[in-house]
């Protein structure tokens, strides 16, 4: 199993930046991809940016331009940066790892509030 923790969230002026960090610990040999989704209050959790052990990067139409998916080099740390930031970008965002077999894990997730 792997186990995840976020961090980086708060709040923040439109047009301004975040950097999420994810902490991985436990299995993580047996990551297959890892990423960040957002669930805004209403709405179902989405895709905000993804990337495989092939190196495909994948990003939400909404955010490409703007945030920027990295990770380090063990997969135990994944990060998101995140500029020119929007009101509708307020959600809590979640760290996410898939295993070879399909199986999710999710961290407690982090409240980002874009606002004036």
């Amino acid at each position: 199993q792997v186990q995840l923790v976020e961090s980086g969230g708060g709040l923040v002026q439109p047009g301004g930046s975040l950097r999420l960090s994810c902490a991985a610990s436990g299995s993580i040999a047996s990551i297959y991809a890892m990423g960040w989704y957002r669930q805004a209050p209403g709405k179902q959790r989405e895709m905000v940016a993804t990337f495989r052990i092939d190196r495909t990067i994948t990003y939400a139409d909404s955010v490409k331009g703007r945030f920027t998916i990295s990770r380090d080099r063990t997969y135990s740390r994944v990060y998101l940066q995140m500029n020119s930031l929007k009101p509708d970008d307020t959600a809590v965002y979640y760290c996410n790892t898939r295993d070879k077999s399909g199986s999710d894990a999710w961290g407690q997730g982090t409240q980002v509030t874009v606002s004036s």
